[in-house]
């Protein structure tokens, strides 16, 4: 990650020697400090000082990386000198335009998904979609009011949290997450845990949002109804829980769809969950893959999870959506893959 860079911009390049000599250096600190700062940040009792700095490293090291390798090509018509000019300043410029990115309030992604079964009395109905604040080490609680009132104002039915909804316990992020309270909806806040909880106290996230308002889906299930009309809101633990070894997690399919008689949403916060709900529910609703935040990761999650962003089709029954969820993890950088609220307007069939 560093020594292509490192090459690419500083080593290769006919510089002065003085040019050359400080750019080593900075190069050779990071190598030196980026693990040091990482472990530091992200262990179990981690400093959001360090946390912020390696993060800020991570996020540079990989755009400078993507764009060198780029650039190793471009100077095979380019000179060395003019080929690191060019990757420093599309970097860099990438860099500021992503961490706008990250930092603003969510653009709104809309979406109509057509629902088999549901009722004439929940045509139309808004439910709208945050996944991913992950809320952490960059004190964001005045980006939370700006999100919840982003929701708010798109008057929403059904609001669902899809998970990983901080990086840290809920006694250190609770003043960021404090607005979720004031979130607005005529007939349900639902949640579910996504792989990020279960690095800091799950259950403990479970009992906070509960006590925000929220009805938290821990593979089980709710029915909200408008006149004659009924939907079901399921949701499951996150894939990794049952490995957590966290007592009573576990997604569990079963469990969360046991007896119901209605169209279903279910919240599960990994894509690949898809797999376990394929015709058994109408619409799933995902994050965690972020959309690949930083291009071209997106590749590298295409890997683990096949559907990185949209609406898919599963079987003769279930549809799911992935979103690019709100907020970021690590690097306060988004690149190519913009941020969202997701509004989707459940309709019936004609």
């Amino acid at each position: 990650m560093f020594g292509v860079p490192w090459w690419t911009v500083v080593g290769e390049p006919a510089w002065p020697t003085a040019v050359t000599v400080a750019g080593t250096v900075v190069f050779a600190a990071a190598v030196v400090g980026f693990p040091a700062l990482m472990f530091l940040g992200h262990s179990s009792r981690g400093q959001d000082w360090a946390a912020r700095i390696g993060d800020i490293t991570l996020g540079v090291i990989w755009v400078l990386l993507v764009w060198s390798v780029i650039g190793q090509v471009a100077s095979i018509v380019l000179s060395h000198e003019v080929t690191a000019v060019a990757v420093a300043a599309v970097a860099a410029g990438l860099l500021v335009w992503g961490y706008v990115e990250a930092m603003r309030v969510p653009r709104i992604k809309r979406v109509d998904v057509t629902v088999a079964g549901l009722g004439a009395d929940l045509d139309g109905a808004r439910l709208v979609v945050i996944s991913d604040t992950h809320y952490g080490p960059l004190d964001r609680v005045r980006w939370s009011e700006r999100l919840v009132a982003a929701v708010n104002r798109l008057d929403p039915d059904i609001v669902a949290h899809a998970g990983d909804i901080a990086d840290g316990t809920p006694e250190r992020r609770k003043e960021q997450v404090a607005p979720l309270a004031t979130v607005q909806s005529r007939l349900a806040r639902v949640y579910v845990t996504g792989n990020h909880e279960y690095f800091s106290e799950a259950q403990g996230w479970i009992d906070h949002m509960e006590a925000l308002g929220w009805e938290c889906l821990h593979n089980r299930h709710i029915v909200v109804e408008r006149g004659t009309s009924r939907l079901v809101l399921a949701g499951v633990d996150d894939a990794t829980a049952r490995a957590s070894g966290l007592d009573g997690h576990g997604a569990d399919f079963d469990r969360a769809l046991a007896d119901v008689n209605a169209p279903v949403v279910l919240l599960a916060h990994q894509p690949k969950q898809v797999r376990h709900a394929r015709d058994r529910v109408d619409l799933q609703i995902s994050g965690h893959t972020h959309g690949g935040q930083i291009w071209p990761f997106h590749y590298l999650v295409r890997l683990d999870q096949k559907w990185v962003h949209g609406l898919s089709r599963h079987g003769a029954r279930t549809q799911l959506y992935t979103t690019r969820g709100s907020g970021f993890w690590g690097p306060p950088f988004r690149v190519f893959a913009p941020s969202e609220i997701t509004l989707i307007t459940l309709r019936a069939q004609p």
